[in-house]
């Protein structure tokens, strides 16, 4: 395991490496949040993909086609078609809106009084979120060193922290980019070619395999439709990914980015389904589905090859812990903390370097007593699109929608959810269907009941979607440019007199 020791050890250190240098560039809370909002096409489709595409998607994506075959795609599928249907059909707008958390979207829709709410079941959402990609660094570690699943954890989780406490999202989008590439060679080009050969081909694994592996809807109808209902309605709303659309450097390259981004996804589960296939047609008898990943690496590649698997594997899970812990910190200290009278820090980026350590710390404690990452994303998934889905698509698309039908929908629909994962379990499809269809059911009758949002609400509303927060930044920065130009040309001190 030396050359792997070697590999993994060199990865571990550029992510680092590449967080101190985030330290440098995150100056301002733009910086920190959003990446100063300056990112070009190739690094938010790299780093949009690298924050959906984690451990759930990695090693449960495995799981799934260990499983069930090629139909465990539409969990990471689900998730590819959420992304391109925000990038037509959403981007633009909350590029423009030039905020920085989904409540203060729901705020600026409503006209105040709903990011408290909001930023509960997102903070809520986020943190398991967090949860669930560190969960899945037991696995590679397990491999990697022999150690216990709470090590594996707290060593992955660590290194997560560490970057992202330092240079906040500019840390999470180098880091991003640098991970995207890893797991395209790892997973794509080494992993998936790899599996396939070492099965017997396709021949060699439908000889040795159930035909149910390689039929589309042997996961059964209701799963992928709830997977599509949970997964590719989460992506539209997620604080995660929005958090990702605000770092566009403009409207355009969030949706031309976006839209790269979403093939990708459907590209990267179709592989997770097929690496599982070949790892049941060769070891048919594993204790743990949850381990298919782990141990056709370890049994298939060569020394050094397998430690650059590793490690895109690793990529898979930190971006996507990253990507979840700076959002769960930004919906901290815009949406819950600023509720509580405190007062403004001094320095609003050490406040978010401090929320966003314990943060780290809560989410690797929390994962050490979870075990089952599919689980653990459903619920927060289910939590997020029962409780939020409505008020959020309907403050985009309705006009007639008020701020107490959104309060009323959110309350119910989170309420309903976490009610039926009592009654029924947290693996059943029934908590979002009667969560979501409660919660549209309260939006609809309340607004309907309630005053339309005033006219002055829906004015500054519509002028930041056409883009007026846009022209009022750029003016803005135009006239600190002035200022610091006239400054700089100006004589400093006294002016002293000419004796003739």
């Amino acid at each position: 395991m030396a050359g792997d020791y070697a590999v993994i050890a060199l990865y571990i250190a550029g992510m680092i490496g590449v967080g101190w240098f985030g330290l440098r560039l995150a100056k301002t809370k733009s910086d920190y949040l959003v990446a100063g909002r300056r990112l070009g096409w190739f690094m938010y489709s790299g780093t949009m993909s690298a924050v959906v595409l984690g451990g759930a998607s990695t090693v449960g994506g495995v799981k799934l086609g260990y499983t069930y075959g090629i139909s465990g795609a539409w969990l990471v599928i689900a998730i590819g078609v959420g992304i391109l249907v925000l990038h037509t059909l959403f981007a633009r707008r909350l590029v423009k809106l030039r905020v920085y958390t989904v409540g203060e979207m729901l705020d600026l829709r409503y006209g105040g009084s709903t990011s408290a709410i909001s930023g509960v079941v997102m903070w809520a959402y986020t943190l398991m979120l967090t949860v669930t990609s560190t969960l899945a660094f037991a696995t590679i570690f397990k491999v990697l060193f022999n150690v216990p699943s709470w090590a594996g954890i707290a060593i992955g989780g660590s290194i997560v922290v560490l970057y992202s406490v330092l240079g906040g999202m500019w840390s999470i989008t180098l880091t991003d980019i640098v991970q995207f590439v890893i797991k395209t060679i790892g997973i794509l080009l080494i992993l998936l070619p790899v599996s396939i050969v070492s099965a017997g081909g396709f021949d060699g694994m439908a000889a040795r395999l159930d035909e149910s592996y390689f039929e589309l809807t042997a996961i059964g109808g209701d799963t992928i439709f709830t997977y599509f209902l949970i997964y590719s309605f989460g992506l539209l709303i997620g604080q995660d990914i929005w958090q990702r659309v605000f770092t566009a450097r403009t409207p355009g390259i969030a949706t031309g980015g976006g839209v790269i981004s979403g093939v990708y996804c459907l590209v990267y589960g179709l592989a997770g389904a097929l690496i599982g296939t070949a790892a049941k047609t060769l070891y048919p008898n594993l204790a743990s589905a949850q381990d298919a990943f782990a141990t056709i690496v370890e049994q298939q590649l060569p020394a050094g090859i397998r430690g650059l698997v590793l490690a895109a594997a690793l990529s898979a899970m930190m971006s996507t812990a990253s990507g979840a812990l700076i959002a769960c910190s930004t919906v901290s200290t815009s949406d819950l903390l600023s509720k509580l009278g405190l007062k403004k820090a001094a320095s609003e980026v050490g406040r978010n370097r401090l929320t966003t350590l314990i943060l780290g710390v809560v989410a690797i404690g929390i994962a050490m007593v979870v075990d089952d990452v599919v689980n653990a994303l459903t619920i927060a998934y289910d939590i997020l699109v029962g409780g939020l889905l409505v008020a959020i698509i309907g403050g985009l698309a309705w006009k007639r929608g008020t701020r107490q039908g959104a309060l009323a929908s959110m309350v119910v629909g989170t309420v309903v959810v976490v009610a039926f994962m009592f009654i029924d379990g947290v693996e059943a499809n029934s908590p979002i269907y009667w969560g979501l269809g409660s919660s549209l059911a309260v939006y609809l009758l309340v607004s309907f009941l309630t005053p339309r949002t005033s006219d002055e609400i829906l004015a500054v509303w519509t002028r930041r979607l056409n883009g007026s927060a846009v022209a009022e930044e750029e003016e803005e920065e135009e006239a600190k440019a002035a200022a610091t130009k006239a400054s700089a040309t100006k004589p400093s001190g006294t002016k002293a007199t000419k004796v003739p």
